[in-house]
């Protein structure tokens, strides 16, 4: 089942951009605001029709504008979460969740509250329940739609970080259960990094880069326009012990790394957002250092900026994390591709956000 989208439109937006997002995958979409990120999940919705469009979902035509048909948006097999939650006041988590079933089921409810940890709670109505929990709600609603495709709208800028956390936790979890393409649209890029397989950026109404998120995340163009603070890879990390003095040591392809405050069973698979602002190059390996982590790498590429910065991808066995350093370090440092270098990466640099599971 593959989601594949084309529109174009001169007015209220200008619009031409493309792209397919297949089963069990979540896309993100990502730009600065006013770039049309949620025009598009309108018109995939149907609740906009731009001038030029073609979106088929498992090759049924929901929209093909050269042929003239659209598929009504109330036909559109598809679950959406909203920001705002938009549950029914007036009824509990339950009757919720079994307004939007195309047949009342008691059973199938049950099991969606626990899919979202609500067991327990569905007799709660919305006033009684936090706005995490609310989320939680309006995420088992969309998937009682038993959706062909499931949208989610920055369904997790409403709540605290923290609940933020524990929603992004849950929907991780949620994914070896969607077996639907999944369109998410963020301006947390950490979310979207940590959440999404392939990443569309937009810019006014325009696809500037589209790809895996790891290349995306990597590429100049797409950076100066999310932000150059924003640059960061994912490093693949297992968990191994708990340390006396309250570090986690977590093995990576090429050493140990410790990091404070992981709350993850020994064993565990996770995923950790390294920025690339908070790595330290150095040609021999540093002693005397308050820092603990140190990587053996290889640099792979080297991108000079704009401006006095350069880029450099270090892979860390077959994975890959980034180094934003000045073109003074690099020239000091003689950096070429190929070297043999080590990362310097502060603990206490690691925010708490910045870890996930691994779904791999």
């Amino acid at each position: 089942m593959t989601l594949s989208v084309t529109l174009r439109a001169e007015t209220p937006i200008p619009l031409d951009l493309s792209f397919t997002v297949a089963a069990g995958e979540v896309l993100a979409l990502v730009g600065p605001s006013g770039s049309g990120k949620t025009t598009v999940l309108r018109s995939i919705a149907g609740l906009w029709q731009p001038q030029a469009a073609q979106i088929t979902v498992a090759g049924e035509v929901w929209q093909d504008s050269a042929t003239g048909q659209t598929l009504p948006a109330h036909r559109r097999h598809l679950g959406v979460v909203f920001q705002s939650y938009a549950l029914f006041p007036h009824m509990t988590a339950q009757q919720n969740i079994m307004a939007a079933m195309p047949r009342p089921d008691l059973a199938e409810a049950a099991r969606l509250l626990r899919l979202v940890n609500l067991a327990g709670l569905e007799g709660r109505k919305p006033a009684a329940l936090s706005g995490g929990q609310q989320q939680r709600v309006a995420l088992a609603r969309a998937l009682a739609r038993k959706p062909q495709v499931l949208l989610l709208d920055e369904p997790f800028s409403a709540v605290d970080r923290a609940t933020r956390d524990h929603l992004q936790a849950e929907v991780l979890a949620l994914r070896a259960h969607l077996d639907m393409p999944v369109v998410l649209v963020t301006h947390d890029l950490n979310e979207a990094q940590l959440l999404a397989d392939r990443m569309v950026v937009i810019d006014r109404g325009r696809v500037l880069r589209q790809g895996a998120t790891a290349a995306v995340m990597a590429d100049p163009d797409a950076l100066r326009l999310l932000g150059l603070r924003e640059v960061a890879a994912l490093l693949p990390a297992v968990v191994v012990a708990e340390e006396e003095d309250g570090l986690t040591r977590l093995d990576t392809a090429t050493g140990p790394i410790f990091l404070p405050g992981i709350r993850a069973e020994r064993g565990a698979r996770l995923r950790v957002r390294i920025m690339a602002h908070d790595v330290i190059l150095s040609r021999d390996r540093p002693i005397g250092l308050s820092a603990q982590n140190i990587l053996p790498c290889t640099i792979t590429a080297l991108r000079p900026g704009e401006g006095p910065g350069v880029m450099v991808h270090l892979a860390v066995g077959a994975d890959e994390i980034l180094a934003r350093i000045t073109r003074r370090a690099a020239a000091d440092l003689g950096l070429a591709v190929g070297d043999r270098v080590h990362a310097v990466l502060k603990a206490m640099s690691v925010a708490r956000d910045h870890i996930a599971g691994d779904q791999g």
